[in-house]
């Protein structure tokens, strides 16, 4: 028992001492506090090797500390996190004796280590904005990573729940490892990872570098001598160093340019570090630079210079490959002591030089991790920028059941997130279970929340959904669904009012409703049929206003339809006689001209050809003038008849606008889907940041071209559409 004892008090000791800078009398003991609780919360506990499990949260804190540069705050984080305080209770014990950010710390980590990481190979990235995202403080995720470390050193790894674990250091700390630039601590997780994975191969490659150690070791001091006596020769003040690339670095080499490991020429690094001013960084690098390449010859494509623009973690050094004795190429590295130091420890090394480590908590430091995190392609390391921490308000992350990771805006709903699956059960979502509490379809989702959604067969979308759902997703399927559930429901309407005209007498015409139409104020007759159908509209109602219509046109005296036996010859204007065309009409020989293409319901003349035939033509035509001033005596006046004819024209559109993505395919959609017309023929061209099309569609008549045109005219990107031949 005294030796476990003896442990933990040196243990505890490391810990007080591993401080870059000295801690307060008041640090010290809210570290022992912070010790002192989370020994009684393990009392009872070991780890496998029979040892106190307490130790186990001293060795995550010495990490933090020492290999990633986190402060005292985080010590005590890393002391007391874990299962154990995952209770409220405990939560606000904590926030009593250590404060609202160390319960913020603990609390953060706990709902990272509960996220389900089953699929996490596929989705690495998504997790990397997940963990982000999910927690208010950074640090949760460097304590994480300072907690993976130490288990892949301590934990023996077997079974498929190691094989899940290896695969989270892979694909999340790892990366981040190394785009915090803690390039010793990515090596060791990448060397760790390897060796679970492939230990025969790992040890194979080792044994090769080890066989070729002696010879590589004379080769670089014949190498670095002639570089020594220039750099002493100029003043320079220097120590060169010189490692070998890690076991996985030589391996993905070796994979990626298809190698053995005889042909890869880089195996080891030369460093030169050198002691100079800041101001003077640049130029003594530079300088070095060229002492080396007037020695030996440089591959000029394989210089690198992140001193000039230094990586996003904050590396700088200056880096070239030239070719060394025996045509053998050599990797050189040329930087100062600071940027070594920076190279070595990562961001922290680099905050420390800044003067911000010695700041009781280093906030600033922590800004420039996440801002490197959230971005890890950005090019420039700009020292005085400072994130805003947008991201939490850019996206959420949810699980399914599965586990499957669902990206989604803020403030979407279980009605978004189950069209996100799909549409069916969207349309059929009556609620779900969130963290296995049950919830109605308006809940707001929070990151990590795991979904599972509830679905009823006689569910359907409803108009006030679109209330309340975020995604555009959600919002055009719920408008299509309801757009659908229109025409089924018209349908129905329309039989329903079939039956009862025939009951009452009266045959069913286009005018009779159109009449009806107009009469309740509506725009369609799908919008009458439906409402009919929801018994919106009084059937006595509509029998009264019909029983009006009929005997107010019985009164009027209707004109006869005339077979044309020869050409009339009066101007339009003084004409009497009317011809009247339409489908299924005898004994009139007459077409529609191709050059302005007459719809049911245009303006329209006839003008008799020398067959006497009749030629219908729009009086908008391009040709209306010259057959009227030429041959008046050939041009008749035409009229349309009412009728219920479901026989369709081809109408011709031009449309034109801005090029914006989607905008063709929400045209084609609006013309087949919203209002049902068939398309003959459609082309469209692109003109800088401006489209063209033509279309050519199936209309009834004039009105319902009206309809289409209005439609097409709310299509977003859609600026001018015309009518042409």
């Amino acid at each position: 028992m005294f030796g476990k004892e003896g442990i933990l008090e040196r243990k505890l000791s490391e810990l007080l001492n591993c401080f870059t800078n000295p801690l307060s009398k008041q640090e010290v003991e809210k570290i022992k506090e912070a010790y002192a609780l989370a020994s009684e919360l393990h009392k009872d506990e070991e780890l496998a090797n029979g040892k106190p499990f307490i130790l186990h949260n001293l060795n995550i804190a010495i990490t933090a500390m020492k290999e990633i540069g986190l402060g005292p705050t985080s010590a005590i984080c890393s002391l007391l996190h874990g299962e154990q305080t995952k209770s409220e209770k405990l939560i606000e014990e904590i926030r009593s004796k250590f404060g609202d950010q160390v319960a913020e710390i603990v609390e953060g980590f706990n709902r990272i280590s509960e996220l389900r990481t089953e699929r996490l190979s596929y989705q690495s990235d998504s997790f990397r904005k997940l963990y982000l995202s999910i927690v208010n403080d950074i640090r949760v995720i460097l304590i994480k990573l300072a907690h993976r470390l130490n288990d892949i050193r301590y934990i023996d790894l077997r079974g498929e729940e190691a094989s899940l674990f290896v695969e989270e250091i892979k694909h999340i700390y790892s990366p981040i490892a190394h785009r915090l630039g803690l390039y010793k601590v990515r090596t060791e997780l990448e060397e760790r990872v390897m060796k679970y994975e492939d230990l025969d191969l790992y040890n194979s490659i080792n044994q090769k570098i080890k066989d070729t150690r002696s010879k590589r070791e004379v080769f670089i001091k014949e190498f670095i001598r002639p570089v020594e006596r220039e750099l002493m020769a100029q003043g320079i003040e220097y120590d060169i160093k010189w490692r070998t690339k890690s076991v996985p670095s030589i391996y993905n080499k070796m994979r990626k340019q298809n190698l053995d490991f005889e042909q890869v020429y880089d195996l080891f690094a030369i460093r030169i570090i050198l002691e100079t001013k800041p101001k003077k960084e640049q130029e003594v690098c530079w300088k070095v630079y060229s002492i080396v390449t007037n020695i030996y010859d440089p591959n000029p494509k394989r210089l690198r210079d992140w001193i000039t623009i230094p990586k996003a973690s904050g590396y700088e050094s200056l880096h070239t490959t030239v070719m060394g004795d025996n045509k053998k190429w050599v990797e050189v590295q040329i930087r100062t002591k600071r940027m070594d130091e920076v190279a070595e420890k990562g961001q922290a090394a680099h905050w420390q030089y800044k003067g911000v480590m010695s700041k009781k908590d280093p906030e600033d430091w922590l800004t420039q991790v996440r801002d490197i995190l959230q971005n890890p392609d950005q090019i420039e390391f700009d020292f005085t920028y400072r994130s805003q921490d947008k991201s939490k308000k850019q996206s959420i992350f949810v699980f399914t059941p599965k586990g499957d990771l669902k990206q989604l805006k803020p403030g979407c709903t279980i009605l978004d997130f189950a069209y996100e699956i799909h549409t069916d059960v969207g349309s059929k979502c009556r609620g779900a279970r969130v963290n296995n509490r049950v919830v109605p379809i308006r809940y707001e989702l929070q990151n990590g929340d795991k979904v599972d959604i509830m679905t009823a067969k006689n569910q359907k979308p409803k108009l006030d959904w679109l209330a309340f759902v975020h995604t555009e997703k959600a919002r055009t399927n719920i408008r299509k669904q309801l757009k659908e559930e229109k025409y089924r429901e018209a349908e129905i309407g329309k039989d329903i009012l079939a039956r009862k005209l025939k009951n009452w007498k009266i045959k069913s015409t286009e005018d009779l409703i159109n009449m009806l139409i107009k009469h309740y104020k509506l725009e369609t007759g799908v919008d009458l049929y439906y409402l009919i159908a929801e018994e919106k509209i009084e059937l006595a109602d509509i029998k009264k206003r019909l029983i009006e219509f009929v005997e107010e046109d019985s009164s009027k005296k209707k004109p006869e339809i005339q077979e044309i036996k020869a050409p009339v010859v009066k101007e339009e204007e003084e004409q009497t006689d009317i011809l009247y065309i339409g489908e299924n009409l005898k004994n009139v020989n007459y077409r529609l001209a191709k050059c302005c293409s007459p719809i049911r319901g245009d303006k329209v003349f006839g003008f008799v050809t020398t067959t006497g035939g009749i030629t219908i033509h729009r009086k908008r035509c391009p040709n209306a003038k010259s057959l009227m001033a030429r041959y008046p005596y050939r041009v008749m006046a035409i009229k349309w008849i009412s009728g219920t004819e479901k026989t369709h024209t081809v109408a011709n559109l031009r449309i034109s606008g801005r090029d914006e993505l989607g905008v063709v395919s929400a045209i084609t959609s609006t013309i087949t889907n919203d209002l049902r017309v068939n398309m003959r023929a459609i082309n469209f061209q692109k003109k800088g940041k401006h489209f063209e099309g033509r279309i050519s569609v199936m209309v009834k008549d004039l009105d319902h071209l009206d309809q289409l045109i209005a439609k097409l005219n709310q299509v977003k990107g859609v600026e001018k559409i015309v009518r042409v031949k």
